[in-house]
C-alpha cells in the first residue's frame, strides 16, 4: 500500500469515528459525515470575496523544462481590485486585506488529494482555520467567511492537511496575506513598488527540473534541506531597487530551514515589523533569526548608494544544530551541498538601478500596542506546558503525538483569557526512552535510540500557536548549548508572534490571549516533517 493510500485509510477511519464525536465540538455543519462547511452563509455580508483553488500547473522556475507544482489559483469576485495580486511562479496570489473588512473564500480543491487551507496568523473562528478535521476531497469546495481582525502586518496562508501538510507546502501550496489599518496608513510607509514581499524557500531539483522531496528517514527527523534557494519562486534572484527607502516583508517558506539573516557589507537590520505586525517602534539588529513560518519587515535605505552598487541579503554561519547526517554544524557530519544548516550562503541580491532624490524617513515610533504582562495572566498560579520530547521512537508534545480531536486536561483553555504558556526541552522524557533502550545485537537498538535522543536535544524547534497571537515573556538556557552565542542576538522578542524559534538547551515563556472563539485550535512543531509526523496538538478552548 502506498504513502498516500495510508494516508487516505487513516482519514477515512478518522472521519467514520467523527460522527461520535461531532455533538461535543462547536460550530460544526455536516456534510456526507464529515464537518464540511460547503455553503455560504446568507447572512454572512462579504465586503471581499474570492475564489481559490488548489491545482496542478507546470510554471518556468529554472532554464528549461517547466516544474510540475502544486498552486493556488485566485481570483476576485467581489471588492477593491488590489485585493488580489498575483505572483509570477508557483506562489499562490497574496491577498490584500484591510481591518474590519469581511471576507469570504471559495477554495476549491481539483488535486487528486485531500486538501485545506490554514490562514496562518490570522484570528479566525474554528471552522475557519484549516484544521486538517475539515480536508476536503478533490471536486469539493470549502467556504471561509471570517473579519479581519488582525492589525497591520504580514500573514500567510498554506495546505494543513494531515500526514502530507509537507509534501503539499513543498509542492507550493502557500501565499502571503497582508493586512493594513487605519494606524499603518498614518505612517507613510514606502508603499507601492517600495513594499517588497519576499517568501524565501529552499528546493532540489532533478536534472529535468522537477522538484525532489526527500522522504528518507534523516530527512523526515532534521526536516527537508534543499540546495536551492527561491525567492518568490524564483532562482537566482537580483531585485532592481531605486536609490530610496523600501519595506520588505519577508517569509520563511521553508519546510525546515532556519535562516540567519544578515547584509553581506555588515549593515545592521532594522526592523519594523515581525509575525503579529508591526512593532512599537524600529529595531536595529546586527542579524536576525527567522524560523520556518516566521515573518520579519525591514526598513531598507538604498539612499546615497551609488548606481550599480549591489547589496546581498545572506543567511549568515552559527553554530550549534545538527546537519542533515547527524552531526554538529562544524563537526564530523556530512554536509550536502552548501545550504547545510548554519552555512553561509547568499539569498537575494539587490542591485541599485536608478538614483532618485526623494525618499521617505524612518519614523521614530511605529504604532500602538497592547502591552501584556504577568498582571495580566488569568490563573496566575497556572503555567500551561508545552513540553518537547521524544519517547518510543516518536517526537511528542507534552507527552502524545497528534489525535484529531483529542486533548488533555491540560490543554483545555477557558475562553476570554490569557495564559502562560512555557516551551521546553523534556529532557527527562528523552533520557527515560534512551536509559529504556538495550535490545538489538550489540545493544544496537540502545545506540540507535540514544542516537535519535541526542538529535532531538540538539534541533532547534519551531513552535507554533493556532488563533490569537501572543507575546514573549522570557528567554533562558537551562543547560549549556554549543553555538548560543552565536543566535542569541538575533531574536526579536517585542510585539506580537505566532511563532517561536526555541532553540536547543533553551526555555521560553509566552503570554497568549484565547479569546472570541471557542473550540479547537492547534498548536505544533513548524518543521513540516515533524508536524506530520504527529507533533501536533490541539488546545480545547471553550
Amino acid at each position: 500500500m502506498s504513502y498516500l493510500e495510508n494516508v487516505k485509510r487513516r482519514q477515512f477511519l478518522q472521519y467514520a469515528a467523527l460522527g461520535a464525536m461531532v455533538a461535543a465540538l462547536p460550530d460544526f455543519t455536516l456534510a456526507e459525515d464529515r464537518p464540511i462547511n460547503h455553503m455560504p452563509d446568507p447572512a454572512f455580508k462579504p465586503d471581499v470575496e474570492i475564489e481559490l483553488t488548489a491545482q496542478v500547473a507546470e510554471v518556468s522556475i529554472l532554464t528549461g523544462a517547466n516544474t510540475r507544482v502544486f498552486q493556488y489559483q485566485g481570483k476576485l469576485l467581489k471588492g477593491p481590485s488590489h485585493s488580489l495580486k498575483t505572483l509570477p511562479g508557483y506562489l499562490g496570489p497574496i491577498l490584500n486585506l484591510e481591518h474590519g473588512q469581511k471576507v469570504r473564500i471559495f477554495f476549491y480543491n481539483k488535486l487528486s488529494e485531500p486538501s485545506i487551507v490554514h490562514w496562518h496568523g490570522m484570528h479566525v473562528p474554528q471552522k475557519m482555520d484549516g484544521h486538517p478535521m475539515y480536508a476536503i476531497d478533490k471536486g469539493e469546495r470549502y467556504v471561509y467567511e471570517f473579519e479581519v481582525e488582525n492589525r497591520a502586518g504580514t500573514n500567510w496562508y498554506h495546505s494543513h492537511t494531515h500526514e502530507i501538510t509537507a509534501t503539499q507546502v513543498y509542492q507550493g501550496l502557500m501565499g502571503l496575506i497582508t493586512v493594513t489599518d487605519a494606524q499603518e496608513q498614518k505612517l507613510g510607509l514606502p508603499s507601492g513598488e517600495y513594499d517588497l514581499p519576499l517568501v524565501i524557500q529552499d528546493r532540489r531539483f532533478t536534472a529535468g527540473n522537477q522538484f525532489q522531496y526527500a522522504h528518507g528517514m534523516h530527512q523526515r527527523i532534521m526536516g527537508f534541506q534543499g540546495d536551492t534557494i527561491l525567492v518568490n519562486g524564483q532562482a537566482n534572484n537580483a531585485i532592481p531597487v531605486k536609490s530610496r527607502a523600501y519595506r520588505l516583508r519577508l517569509l520563511n517558506g521553508s519546510n525546515a530551514k532556519i535562516y540567519k539573516l544578515g547584509w553581506d557589507d555588515g549593515t545592521p537590520l532594522i526592523a519594523i515589523g515581525t509575525d503579529g505586525g508591526l512593532l512599537e517602534k524600529p529595531e536595529t539588529m546586527p542579524y536576525i533569526m527567522l524560523a520556518p513560518a516566521e515573518r520579519v519587515e525591514l526598513w531598507v535605505d538604498f539612499s546615497g548608494r551609488k548606481l550599480g552598487t549591489e547589496l546581498t541579503l545572506q543567511s549568515l554561519e552559527y553554530q550549534g544544530v545538527m546537519s542533515p547526517m547527524g552531526g554538529r554544524r562544524g563537526g564530523m557530519g556530512m554536509m550536502t551541498g552548501g545550504l547545510s544548516p548554519g552555512a553561509l550562503f547568499s539569498i537575494v541580491k539587490f542591485q541599485v538601478t536608478e538614483q532618485v532624490s526623494d525618499s521617505p524617513s524612518l519614523p521614530s515610533q511605529l504604532v500602538s500596542m497592547r502591552r501584556l504582562t504577568e498582571k495580566d495572566i488569568s490563573n496566575a498560579g497556572k503555567t500551561v506546558p508545552i513540553a518537547i520530547g521524544m519517547q518510543h521512537m516518536s517526537f511528542q508534545l507534552n507527552g502524545h503525538t497528534f489525535g484529531m480531536h483529542k486533548h488533555m486536561d491540560i490543554e483545555r483553555i477557558p475562553v476570554n483569557t490569557i495564559q502562560k504558556i512555557r516551551i521546553f526541552y523534556d529532557h527527562q522524557m528523552m533520557s527515560d526512552m534512551g536509559n529504556r533502550g538495550g535490545g538489538g545485537r550489540g545493544g544496537g537498538m540502545r545506540g540507535g535510540r540514544m542516537g535519535m535522543m541526542g538529535m532531538m536535544g540538539n534541533i532547534p524547534h519551531p513552535i507554533h500557536l493556532h488563533g490569537q497571537q501572543f507575546q514573549i515573556l522570557s528567554r533562558k538556557q537551562t543547560r549549556e548549548s554549543d553555538g548560543y552565542d552565536t543566535v542569541k542576538n538575533g531574536f526579536i522578542n517585542s510585539g506580537w508572534k505566532d511563532t517561536v524559534l526555541v532553540m536547543p538547551g533553551e526555555e521560553v515563556e509566552i503570554l497568549k490571549p484565547f479569546e472570541d472563539f471557542t473550540g479547537l485550535f492547534l498548536y505544533h512543531y513548524h518543521k513540516l516533517e515533524h508536524e506530520d509526523m504527529g507533533m501536533m496538538r490541539n488546545f480545547y478552548v471553550g
